[in-house]
């Protein structure tokens, strides 16, 4: 379930494949008049007729939030991923790719992503910075992610069920002794399932689930509704491993930050939106009113970029 961070180190088939990606993104920056990056910084490498520059490379680090004692290391390690997009870039410009309809209309896509993502950001920088007291009480409201924190090992079965057979599978899980005699029972009836095991400290527990897996003994069982059948999760042991609060304080005043940020980019959302003049026009207007309040429940548009948390 745990997400590992990415590396500096790829083989050579993804670094093409970003370079790919990447020179999209360049060429963007060309159509937008940025092409010519190279103009007032020091250049680190001459590429054919263009340059690489220092402040490029500055600018990757700065967003791959490289440790300054690893700087000087990724940065050759950068130098290079950018020889390698300018080159490809290069020959996309030869080809005239960036003239190519499809191309400009991922540019445009890019470009309208870049400068909703600047805009939100802007907004965000008005949230205030919470309180001590404030953070103290956030740590004093989630004894589960802190103070009385655990780690649980997990067993899962995803099963496939219909409406009718809930009961009947409750009822089994009641009566097995083990999880693996509950397994059993489900192949012998043919029932369709995924099995796999995690280990999740509680911060990675969903905050509906945890409040219930908090409630179970090691060797007891939760039973989730599913789309399409059931979820169980069997508690198959957990171990404390509690923060104090002088460690969880930068965690919380970032996650209690960023709660903010969202909060001032969604208000602002609903505001342009109620200020904005929208007609709905051709087909769509006959849905216009499904469309609103599809809008209305949806993931806000204006999102700033999550920072990282202390850990």
């Amino acid at each position: 379930m745990n997400q590992q961070a990415p590396t500096f180190k790829a083989d050579r088939s993804h670094r093409v494949l970003a370079l790919v990606a990447a020179a999209s993104l360049s060429l963007l920056l060309a159509a937008c008049g940025g092409g010519k990056s190279g103009q007032g910084s020091e250049p680190a490498a001459k590429v054919n007729k263009g340059e690489v520059t220092v402040e490029q490379i500055n600018f990757v680090l700065a967003a791959q939030r490289v440790k300054p004692e690893h700087a000087e290391a990724a940065g050759r390690q950068v130098l290079e991923r950018l020889i390698d997009q300018e080159i490809v870039v290069q020959k996309a410009a030869e080809l005239k790719l960036d003239a190519d309809p499809k191309v400009l209309q991922q540019i445009e896509v890019a470009r309208r992503d870049i400068l909703t993502r600047a805009y939100a950001e802007r907004v965000s920088q008005a949230a205030v910075k919470p309180t001590e007291a404030e953070i103290a009480q956030y740590y004093a409201d989630k004894p589960a992610l802190f103070k009385d924190r655990r780690v649980f090992m997990l067993q899962e079965l995803n099963i496939e069920a219909k409406p009718e057979q809930v009961a009947d599978l409750r009822a089994r899980l009641t009566a097995a002794n083990t999880l693996a005699e509950f397994a059993d029972g489900l192949r012998r009836n043919d029932y369709r399932f995924t099995a796999s095991q995690s280990v999740r400290p509680a911060e990675q527990v969903p905050q509906s689930l945890l409040s219930e897996l908090i409630k179970l003994k090691d060797g007891q069982s939760l039973v989730i509704p599913a789309a399409g059948g059931l979820q169980v999760l069997y508690l198959q042991g957990s171990r404390s491993q509690p923060v104090d609060e002088t460690r969880a304080r930068p965690v919380i005043e970032q996650l209690l930050l960023n709660q903010r940020r969202a909060e001032l980019t969604e208000k602002e959302m609903k505001a342009l939106r109620q200020a904005a003049k929208v007609e709905y026009v051709g087909k769509f207007a006959d849905k216009a009113a499904g469309a609103a309040s599809a809008a209305a429940d949806a993931a806000p548009l204006l999102a700033p970029a999550a920072s990282d948390t202390a850990r």
